[in-house]
């Protein structure tokens, strides 16, 4: 089994920053808001480099969001910044009606998503975002692995039409996709290829997934390892073809169980082919204050979650 070369250390939301700047180099038409947290977003190369196209809200999310749709008319590229919580919790009736209703293109990037914000605790973390924003008629919903996908995924939503929901977070985790790959909105990437078990994952989760299929491995298991860096729309497609090999699936997310990306997995599972599931996620339940890592292993989506979730799915299927 060829292991994934790993490429450094970085944090998913200065992939956005990087991504952020460098887009607004090549398109003219791109602002950026944000809601007091130049610094956590990593938008400081943008504000500097384009003063006039920076409009700091201060803590108004819901603002910054009517801002946003009412810029698109003139046909700006507004891209609003703040947490996760308050990019779709605190603002979703403004995301509703003036966004996804309206089909304005406002591109809403998020960052501390889940619980890998960490000590800042349940008040801030957020669990059922990509439910809330998926559900929405007209939203696109991307959930890029690491900090290279992250700042490609920023720089090629300026050129998709409509409202798009982009997801990332705060802790530093391993790079391991290529630094210029085109970022595709809607196809999955296949990271490992396998027979025996399929694992879905998005975000921090891949790494983590990766992780497992190196263990697994050892074990005699071969995983197919895909990266669904897209919620919504969903490539029905490349999973179907790796279920019809492996005849099983995981999938493995820092998200909420109910309303994530094993839910979008299941609906096309019982519509098209009807396979075992196991799901590595957060199960019901608030987050709380704690580091990234101790979190992600009291909540159950760890390495470990994912191994024992592939080996019992594997069970069901024989």
């Amino acid at each position: 089994m060829k292991k994934i070369e790993v490429l450094g250390n970085k944090d998913t939301r200065s992939g956005f920053g990087e991504g952020l700047h460098e887009v607004g180099k090549s398109n003219e038409e791109v602002v950026a808001l944000c809601a007091d947290l130049i610094g956590s977003l990593k938008m400081d190369a943008f504000k500097e480099a384009f003063p006039n196209r920076f409009f700091q809200v201060g803590i108004a999310e819901a603002n910054m969001i009517g801002i946003a749709a009412g810029m698109t008319i003139g046909g700006k590229i507004p891209y609003t910044g703040t947490f996760a919580n308050f990019s779709t919790g605190r603002v979703y009736d403004q995301i509703r009606q003036s966004v996804a209703y309206s089909n304005k293109n406002v591109k809403i990037c998020a960052s501390h998503a889940g619980i890998t914000l960490g000590e800042d605790g349940a008040t801030h973390q957020i669990l059922e975002d990509i439910g809330m924003m998926k559900m929405l008629p007209n939203m696109t919903v991307v959930v890029p692995c690491d900090f290279n996908q992250t700042k490609q995924a920023t720089i090629a939503i300026a050129d998709y039409q409509g409202p798009i929901y982009l997801r990332f977070g705060r802790p530093v985790m391993p790079i391991f996709t290529p630094e210029n790959q085109k970022f595709q909105i809607g196809k999955a990437d296949i990271l490992i290829e396998g027979t025996d078990v399929t694992i879905v994952a998005c975000g921090h989760l891949v790494w983590k997934s990766i992780e497992a299929a190196y263990i697994l491995f050892e074990k005699g298991i071969r995983a197919e390892v895909i990266n669904m860096h897209t919620i919504k729309p969903f490539d029905e497609k490349t999973l179907l073809q790796s279920i019809q090999k492996t005849k099983c699936v995981v999938s493995a997310e820092e998200h909420m169980i109910n309303g994530g990306l094993g839910d979008s997995i299941a609906q096309v599972l019982t519509q098209k082919l009807l396979v075992p599931q196991e799901y590595v996620g957060v199960n019901d339940r608030f987050g709380e204050s704690g580091t990234p890592m101790e979190l992600m292993t009291k909540f159950g989506i760890d390495t470990s979650n994912v191994v024992d979730a592939c080996l019992k799915v594997i069970q069901r299927k024989a």
